[in-house]
């Protein structure tokens, strides 16, 4: 665990480091800044399920950003070669890194906590939605930020590492949310496309429900794609 722990601590400081890091978070503050202000209406009711709707979306083409280097860098740089020789784990590698993308994942919400409070200033917000959305978006970037993992681990080039974790996540959203809804797709497989959609999973959340189906599937898709990052990690130690 120690050892997680220290990989997790030197992928943060890497991230707070690294220019792109920043720029992610500009455009991060940006946007939802402008989903805010588009939906903030006096008399409107004091939810923030608009501005989580137009965020998750928005974690679509930035958050690969943040992981494309997670391994990848590493492959490059050849210091991977290091850590491979050292009493760490391929597991520990991986976790811990992801890890840290997570952590500074959840640095990247601290826009939407300012807006929260500029909502409370004006208005009586119910926070159970409220809550229920954040969890479901650091939910969201877990998976986003795990498959940005498998995808480091495939190339030492970032930029492909970004372009493979952005058709996987358009995969599971955008065409997951309009392939159900074609003719030819029949009711039993159309429900299990809308099962499989990221977007699908978040609404419950953002509706201030949480479903054990829900947690499942942001869970066991976490663990599926580290699952395969490690086993690329692994079986570039025997190459």
């Amino acid at each position: 665990m120690t050892q997680i722990i220290a990989i997790a601590k030197r992928e943060l400081m890497a991230l707070y480091y690294s220019p792109i890091a920043y720029v992610v978070l500009a455009l991060f503050a940006l946007g939802t800044t402008m989903f805010f202000f588009l939906n903030f209406e006096t008399g409107a009711a004091a939810t923030m399920r608009n501005v989580f709707e137009g965020v998750v979306w928005l974690m679509v083409f930035l958050v690969p950003a943040i992981s494309m280097r997670m391994l990848s860098d590493e492959f490059r740089a050849g210091t991977i070669e290091m850590l491979m020789t050292s009493p760490i784990s391929d597991t520990d590698v991986v976790i811990g890194k992801w890890l840290g993308a997570m952590g500074f994942f959840v640095t990247l919400l601290s826009p939407l906590v300012l807006l929260t409070a500029v909502l409370e200033i004006f208005s009586s917000p119910d926070y159970g939605p409220i809550f229920t959305g954040f969890l479901g978006l650091v939910l969201v970037g877990g998976l986003y930020l795990a498959i940005g993992a498998f995808a480091s681990a495939t190339t030492q080039n970032q930029i492909i590492a970004f372009l493979i974790s952005l058709f996987i996540i358009c995969f599971l959203t955008i065409i997951m949310y309009y392939l159900p809804q074609a003719s030819f797709v029949g009711g039993g497989l159309r429900t299990a496309m809308f099962y499989a959609n990221v977007n699908h999973q978040f609404e419950d959340f953002n509706k201030g429900l949480i479903d054990i189906r829900n947690l499942v599937y942001f869970f066991s898709g976490i663990a599926l794609f580290l699952f395969l990052a490690i086993k690329l990690v692994e079986s570039k130690r025997w190459r």
